[in-house]
């Protein structure tokens, strides 16, 4: 046949042509993918793009300009509710567009939601079945009937003959799963609860095949209820598409009166109704406008609850954000449930009696992870520890760490070896030393002098230990309790070389003697561009470490992506620090117990609880649309970061403007 010798010429002639044309089609339809077809062979044939032959980067393709003058809600504020009531008062009869407009779905698509449907009946390939025989059904109907109009009855007979699933059951599990996914916009429904209190004549007026009766009752559950009349295209067999349904609710309420229609679609909603003498209020489409910010390449279901909630939160209108706050929901949100419900797969299947979210990255996580495993609350803890801390009491297990931490890290940035040995507390050391070195103890630290402090430390080893015998016994102390009883724990952290586990470890059972074992679970470990990539390699290899998001193990694209030297760590740990400075170190409490030090808390702690506010209330909604769906969502470790490569692409470099004044280190690669 002609079509296949022509998909075989310019589809299947490459696989990375293949594979950006389908991408298109799925994303944006037959017409512009055609279009966007007719270019790649054009740049191929003509300009020699022979990379188009390979298969895009997914990471490439999930990268979004981010808006950056403002917040992103700030595009979408509009006039209260209630203003836009008083508004639309001056009009006897007041129509409101059912779909995007009057309710929201859980999915950033409509024909999304055939993924959930298709999981419920265990069919494959479900929602290409399930659109194309509502396709069928409707050029059927225009043949026999002069319509399109049909009804989900009519679509299944269609459906059911291709796939053998019993009509019955089919319309049973899609309008369960409309009912499931579908709630209000809040925007709406105050402005239609205003409407009514002033005793104005509201209908819903929907192209729809699910039925008037059917709507009725989505719009009940959606807590909306009054309405005057209920308008569907296929239950009158008219469409506000091609304007009939607008001229039969003026003959049924009335020529003479005035009309007013809000919704989302520019025909249907805006220029159809106008020509039917209905005065138009478009309402933006939460999902059209947020859009293009939004990543795509996600897993089916997780991505479209995903990018729902963050268009529904960000762009209804009904509220306007702080930048950290959406820094916090839109790009911290989904990583921080997936973690948490990865952190409690982990647990759950090795016997972890003990969670350890360490200080200060794991404040906001043990938060959600209560949230979501309130049950779990008693083998949840907050556990100070910091590299700081860690280096100085398993300086004697790990020299090496030790002097990188303290001299080389420190070599060449303007501090004086007396502050140096301020810093490592052995500030009694400071006087032997600069005599044995002819050195000022004011003296600039140099990778040159950092070598010469090393090998004199080496030579007083016992006394640098000795400076840190009583941080080790209060640690102990504060551990002991921490651990009582505790055999097998976990300690989280958002990584990155996963130190910090493998010291706390080397601490309990090597140092106090606790006989507890520790495994490290990370966001992230260290990526293929840092320095040390390889340093923790063989403890993922045995398991003493794991991580979610990516390793060298599993999602390398995002393994070589991440690069420290242009702050990704920095931007990651944005999202979860706390607002309390860094643990010091353990110290007696004079009362033989342990105090734990604190460094200085964070400037502008307000923006930093904004952040965590956003994740939070992301987790929350997150879990509640799951419980409404009555499925969990796997959250992958591809899925978790995607939503970030954005913010640390090269092209958002204003977007991160905004944020560097939080960072803790903004001496970073710009």
């Amino acid at each position: 046949m002609l079509r296949d010798k022509l998909y075989q010429r310019f589809v299947n002639r490459a696989p990375g042509i293949r594979e950006r044309f389908l991408r298109m089609r799925q994303q944006r339809g037959r017409v512009i993918a055609l279009l966007y077809l007719f270019l790649l062979n054009v740049q191929y044939d003509l300009l020699f793009r022979r990379s188009l032959a390979y298969p895009p980067s997914p990471v490439a393709g999930a990268v979004r300009a981010l808006y950056s003058v403002g917040s992103e809600s700030s595009l979408s504020i509009r006039e209260s509710p209630e203003s836009f009531a008083q508004r639309l008062s001056a009009y006897d009869v007041i129509s409101f567009d059912v779909f995007d407009t009057l309710v929201f779905r859980l999915f950033s698509r409509p024909e999304e939601v055939f993924d959930l449907i298709g999981l419920r009946l265990h069919c494959p390939d479900f929602k290409r079945l399930r659109m194309a025989a509502e396709e069928k059904a409707r050029e059927k109907k225009l043949r026999a009937q002069a319509t399109r109009e049909v009804t989900l009855e009519e679509i299944w007979a269609v459906l059911s003959e291709e796939t053998g699933i019993p009509e019955s059951t089919g319309v049973q599990a899609e309008w369960a799963c409309e009912l499931s996914c579908c709630h209000a916009n809040p925007y709406m429904r105050r402005v239609v609860q205003a409407l009514l209190a002033q005793g104005k004549r509201v209908v819903a007026t929907s192209d729809m095949y699910l039925g008037e009766a059917r709507v009725r009752r989505l719009l009940e559950q959606c807590g909306y209820s009054g309405f005057h009349a209920c308008y569907v295209s296929c239950s009158c067999g008219k469409s506000k598409s091609d304007g009939t349904l607008y001229r039969l609710i003026r003959q049924q309420n009335g020529v003479a009166l005035s009309y007013a229609h809000v919704g989302d679609h520019r025909h249907a909603d805006v220029t159809q109704a106008r020509r039917a003498r209905f005065f138009p209020f478009y309402s933006p489409n939460v999902n059209l406008v947020g859009e293009r910010y939004r990543v795509q390449p996600l897993s089916a279901l997780t991505g479209g609850v995903y990018r729902a909630l963050v268009n529904t939160q960000l762009h209804s209108g009904l509220s306007q954000f702080s930048r950290e706050y959406e820094y916090g929901f839109v790009y911290g949100g989904l990583f921080v449930a997936g973690y948490c419900r990865f952190i409690h797969s982990y647990a759950s299947s090795h016997g972890v009696e003990k969670l350890l979210f360490l200080s200060r990255d794991g404040a906001v996580l043990l938060q959600a992870y209560r949230l979501l495993y309130p049950e779990e609350s008693i083998r949840t803890v907050y556990a100070y520890w910091s590299r700081l801390a860690a280096t100085k009491l398993t300086a004697g297990y790990f020299k090496q760490a030790y002097f990188q931490q303290f001299l080389f890290h420190k070599a060449g940035q303007g501090n004086s070896i007396r502050q140096i040995l301020q810093g490592m507390e052995i500030i009694s050391l400071l006087e032997p030393l600069c005599r044995t070195l002819d050195a000022n103890p004011d003296e600039r630290l140099t990778h040159k002098t950092a070598e010469k402090v090393k090998s004199y430390l080496m030579g007083c080893w016992e006394q640098v230990l000795a400076h840190y015998e009583q941080q080790r016994i209060a640690g102990g102390i504060y551990y002991r309790e921490l651990l009582q009883g505790c055999t097998k724990a976990a300690a989280i952290d958002i990584g990155w070389a996963g130190s910090g586990a493998l010291m706390l470890d080397c601490a309990v059972n090597q140092i106090w003697g606790l006989g507890c074992e520790i495994t490290g679970i990370l966001a992230g470990t260290n990526a293929l561009h840092g320095p040390e990539s390889e340093a923790t390699a063989p403890f993922f290899a045995s398991g003493e470490l794991v991580s979610y998001l990516f390793s060298a193990q599993k999602n390398r694209e995002l393994w070589a992506f991440h690069d420290p030297a242009r702050g990704h760590n920095l931007y990651w740990e944005l999202l979860l620090s706390a607002p309390e400075g860094s643990l010091k170190g353990f110290y007696p409490d004079g009362k033989g117990g342990c105090q734990c030090v604190l460094r200085q808390s964070r400037s502008e702690p307000g923006r930093i609880e904004e952040i965590h506010r956003g994740i939070l209330e992301f987790v929350q909604q997150w879990q509640a649309a799951e419980q409404r769906l009555g499925q969990q969502l796997h959250i992958s470790g591809w899925d978790a970061y995607a939503p970030m490569l954005s913010v640390c692409s090269e092209k958002n470099r204003k977007f991160r403007a905004g944020l560097e004044g939080l960072l803790d280190d903004i001496h970073i690669a710009p």
